[in-house]
């Protein structure tokens, strides 16, 4: 009886932790895959990437494009349906272009994660890196939202979206190779140099929900 009791208990456990990891990708236009066909967006990129390592992730593309910290947070909470067990944050980027104050940013993206973490979602920030257009003291506080609420909330920040690809650049003018003629989103190309870089912190979160299970 106790063997059969013992072996109704790993199947059960090796069910559970067989199951599939949801993940939500709460962004703008970078996460939706703005000017993209279909399959060359991050998400579908990203989705690929995990697939090649043999991760059972499922991704949720939750990226609108021309939405600012303030419409994710409007959308968080019909985001975290039940289903959904992490969330990749990747959100002020219309804010930068907007010159909107990194304070109220700053105060959108603390909701966001207040919401994720009472949900009990593990959540990845993904940061930006302002430029100077606006001033040195706006880059600075701008850039420092990301590491401090990162900090506070106890999560795992990706530095830049763009991270991967400015490595890959080598330059600023290397970069006009991996952008649409927008100069703001990636092509398809830059997509994927993008998700490489990426895919690793991506593969921790899932990790760490499974360890969480």
């Amino acid at each position: 009886m106790l063997c059969k009791l013992s072996l109704v208990i790993g199947l059960t456990t090796g069910a559970a932790q067989a199951e599939t990891v949801t993940i939500a990708a709460l962004g703008d236009s970078l996460t939706a895959g703005y000017g993209l066909p279909n399959g060359d967006g991050f998400v579908p990129q990203m989705q690929a990437w995990l697939d090649a390592q043999g991760a059972d992730v499922m991704l949720i593309n939750a990226g609108v494009s021309g939405d600012t910290t303030a419409g994710g947070l409007s959308r968080t909470d019909w985001t975290l349906t039940p289903e959904v067990d992490a969330m990749i944050v990747a959100l002020g980027g219309n804010d930068y272009l907007r010159g909107l104050d990194p304070a109220l940013s700053r105060a959108n993206l603390n909701g966001i994660l207040a919401k994720a973490q009472g949900a009990g979602v593990d959540t990845l920030l993904v940061g930006l890196t302002a430029g100077t257009n606006y001033g040195v003291d706006y880059k600075l506080a701008f850039d420092a939202m990301y590491t401090e609420l990162a900090t506070a909330y106890d999560v795992p920040l990706f530095p830049s979206f763009f991270a991967g690809l400015l490595a890959a650049a080598g330059t600023q003018d290397g970069l006009a190779s991996f952008m649409q003629s927008d100069g703001i989103h990636p092509n398809k190309e830059g997509v994927t140099v993008i998700v490489a870089a990426m895919g690793p912190a991506v593969m921790e979160l899932v990790t760490k929900v499974r360890e969480g299970e």
